[in-house]
C-alpha cells in the first residue's frame, strides 16, 4: 500500500528540469528550436503530400519515405511544443496523465521508426536485387501490411516500457531531468533498484534497434553487391544515390539513440548537458535532417516540387 501512495504521489504533475539551470543557453535554443521545429513541419509535410500531386511518386519507396515522414512529424510534435512552452512561460509542468501519454507516444513512435527503417532497407535490396520481381514482391497489400506492422511492434513495446517505468516508486521525487518524460530520465526519480527495468530497456534496445541494424546492414551488403555489378555508370550512381540516403538516415537515427543510453545516470553537470543535446539532437535535428537528405539528390521528388509550383519543363 505504501509503494501504491508513494508511486502515485505526484499525482498533480512532474517538473521538466530541460535547460533551465543554462538560462542563456535556454534563450538561444528557444529561438533555434522554434525555426528548426517550423522546418521539420515543412519538410515531412512536403514529404507526405507530394505523391498526391505526381503520379511517379506512387510507388513502394515513397509510400515507406511519407510513413516516416509522418511518423517524425509526430514524433517531433510529442515533445518540442511542450518544450517551447514552457521555455517561453517559465512553467516547466507537465501533468501526470500528460507525462505518462508523451512517454508512451514518443517511445511508439521511435521503436515504430527503427522498424521501417529496416523495412526500407529491405524494399531497397528487392529493388536493387531482384529488380524484375519487384513490382510483384512488393505490391500495395504487402507495403500497408508491413507498415501496419511497424505500428503494432512500436506501440506494444512502448506499452511494456510505460507501464514498467510509471509502476516504479519515487518516493515524493517530480523534478525530471530532460525536456520531455523519457525512460532514462524517469529511472532516475525511483527510490528503489530499478535494474529490471534497465534490463527491460536494453534488451528493448537490442530487440528494437540492434536487430534492425543488423537486418539492414544484411540488406546492404547484397545491395552493394548487386551494384558492383551494374554496368551502367548511371544506374550504378543513382542506385548509390538512393542507398545512401537512406544509410546517412539510419546512421544518424540509430546512432544518436543508442549514445542516449550512456548518459542514463549523468553525475556532472556536463554530463547532463549532452545528454540533453543528444536527447534533442534525436528527438529534432534527425527528423529536420532527413526530408532534406531524401530530396537532396532525388530527381523524382525535385521533378514533383517543380511540378507544384508550375515550374516542370518539358523533357
Amino acid at each position: 500500500m505504501r509503494r501504491f501512495n508513494n508511486t502515485f504521489h505526484h499525482l498533480s504533475g512532474f517538473v521538466l528540469v530541460g535547460f533551465s539551470e543554462w538560462p542563456k543557453l535556454e534563450m538561444f535554443l528557444f529561438v533555434i528550436i522554434s525555426i528548426f521545429y517550423i522546418l521539420t513541419l515543412l519538410g515531412n509535410s512536403a514529404i507526405i503530400f507530394l505523391p498526391h500531386f505526381d503520379t511517379r511518386l506512387h510507388t513502394p519507396m515513397y509510400f515507406f519515405l511519407a510513413n516516416i515522414s509522418f511518423l517524425d512529424l509526430c514524433y517531433t510534435t510529442s515533445t518540442v511544443p511542450e518544450m517551447l512552452i514552457n521555455i517561453h512561460n517559465h512553467k516547466r509542468s507537465i501533468s501526470y496523465v500528460g507525462c505518462i501519454a508523451q512517454l508512451f507516444i514518443f517511445l511508439g513512435l521511435g521503436f515504430s521508426e527503427c522498424v521501417l527503417l529496416s523495412v526500407m532497407a529491405f524494399d531497397r535490396y528487392v529493388a536493387i536485387c531482384q529488380p524484375l520481381h519487384y513490382t510483384v514482391i512488393m505490391h500495395s497489400r504487402l507495403c500497408q501490411q508491413l507498415a501496419t506492422v511497424t505500428w503494432i511492434i512500436g506501440f506494444s513495446n512502448s506499452l511494456v516500457q510505460t507501464v514498467l517505468t510509471f509502476l516504479l516508486p519515487r518516493c515524493g521525487q517530480y523534478r525530471v531531468e530532460s525536456f520531455f518524460c523519457e525512460v532514462p530520465a524517469m529511472l532516475q526519480l525511483s527510490c528503489v533498484d530499478t535494474w529490471i527495468n534497465e534490463v527491460e530497456m536494453y534488451v528493448a534496445v537490442i530487440v528494437i534497434k540492434v536487430i534492425p541494424v543488423g537486418l539492414i546492414l544484411s540488406s546492404y551488403i547484397n545491395i552493394f553487391r548487386a551494384i558492383v555489378r551494374i554496368q551502367s555508370s548511371e544506374g550504378r550512381k543513382k542506385a548509390f544515390n538512393t542507398c545512401g540516403s537512406h544509410l546517412l538516415v539510419v546512421i544518424m537515427f540509430y546512432g544518436s539513440a543508442i549514445s542516449g543510453y550512456a548518459y542514463m545516470a549523468p553525475k556532472s553537470n556536463s554530463a547532463k548537458l549532452k545528454g540533453k543535446l543528444l536527447a534533442l539532437f534525436y528527438g529534432l535535428i534527425t527528423p529536420m535532417l532527413n526530408p532534406l537528405i531524401y530530396t537532396l539528390r532525388n530527381k523524382d521528388v525535385k521533378r514533383a516540387i517543380n511540378k507544384l509550383l508550375g515550374r516542370e519543363q518539358e523533357q
